[in-house]
């Protein structure tokens, strides 16, 4: 089974902008704040494009390959990662998402730890990352019927290239003019907190408080958005290491004439473009790439190699 580009699901929502249209298309959209680049979920299947399984979902396309596409370190054929394109014109709502043990108990999905690159952003553009300060679940409680939830945030500025890691259960929101890439458990739980007193069709968007008292984490945490590996230099590329946790692995490798890699057993691998245009090859056969393609490679797939100037997103299973 050779490498296949992905068609991502798209999605509108009330803080979403104008910068994926160029990517995805979606002129009926008002806007496109999500482009699920990588996505087996059910609220959202990315879309086989061109080759052998063109025009099936990724997972119609999975079940027809067999046993071994996804990796030995993929379990049950659980497909475990979801990958966006986020972009945040306005700021998102204050929330979080639950552990994995919570999430199977009463969301029948999984938790969601995620991770962040940020692609672009505007001079003083931010995150909420956790709280400032030590609190109760009483206190969370009144300052969010209060409307002073605000005032008990961590707010962290950003800038192109910082990587966030959000651990599940960690309080967040990704602030106004933002443009992000984010790798998370394939999950779509979002308990919502606080949203600025929005609306949306002339109604508050729910909020999700008693589920969020369960699951958040009061306890401050430091927040250095920096990789959490060095950049190693190759022959016509840089590889820097971004995240490693138990849920995945993410690598951003810059090109600037060529790369070269091989597909273990172990697990699958994406690549999405985040700048740039190129080429992949695997054997005889060859695909273009472009700022925004994203590409599935199954697992034991052997050598491979991408040529031309860009930056990709590399995320495999830990």
């Amino acid at each position: 089974m050779k490498a296949f580009k992905l068609l991502p699901a798209l999605k509108q929502t009330i803080w979403g902008g104008q910068k994926l249209k160029s990517l995805y298309g979606g002129e009926d959209m008002d806007n496109i704040a999500e482009s699920w680049v990588l996505s087996c979920h059910a609220a959202g299947p990315s879309v086989v494009s061109g080759g052998l399984y063109d025009g099936l979902t990724l997972p119609e396309a999975l079940a027809q390959c067999g046993e071994g596409v996804l990796g030995s370190k993929v379990k049950n054929n659980n497909f475990p990662v979801l990958i966006k394109l986020i972009d945040a014109a306005d700021k998102l709502s204050i929330q979080v998402h639950p552990n994995d043990a919570y999430a199977h108990q009463y969301e029948n999905d999984n938790g969601k730890t995620e991770s962040w690159v940020i692609l672009d952003a505007d001079e003083n553009a931010e995150l909420i990352f956790g709280v400032n300060r030590e609190l109760s679940k009483e206190e969370f409680r009144s300052h969010i019927e209060n409307n002073t939830l605000q005032d008990v945030v961590k707010r962290v500025p950003v800038k192109k290239g910082d990587v966030a890691f959000i651990p599940a259960g960690t309080l967040h929101a990704i602030g106004g003019g933002i443009l992000l890439a984010e790798v998370q458990q394939s999950s779509d739980v979002t308990y919502r907190v606080y949203d600025y007193g929005r609306l949306q069709n002339g109604r508050p968007r729910e909020l999700h408080i008693e589920k969020a008292l369960e699951v958040t984490s009061l306890t401050p945490s430091s927040a250095n958005f920096a990789p959490c590996g060095e950049t190693k230099k190759g022959d016509g590329f840089e590889q820097t290491l971004l995240v490693s946790c138990p849920y995945f692995t993410m690598e951003r490798i810059e090109i600037s004439s060529h790369y070269s890699g091989k597909m273990s057993e172990e697990s699958f691998l994406s690549l999405l473009v985040t700048e740039g245009v190129g080429e992949y090859a695997e054997g005889e056969e060859s695909l273009p790439l472009k700022k925004g393609d994203s590409l599935f490679l199954p697992a034991g797939n052997g050598d491979f190699a991408v040529k031309g100037k860009l930056e990709l997103l590399k995320t495999g299973i830990s």
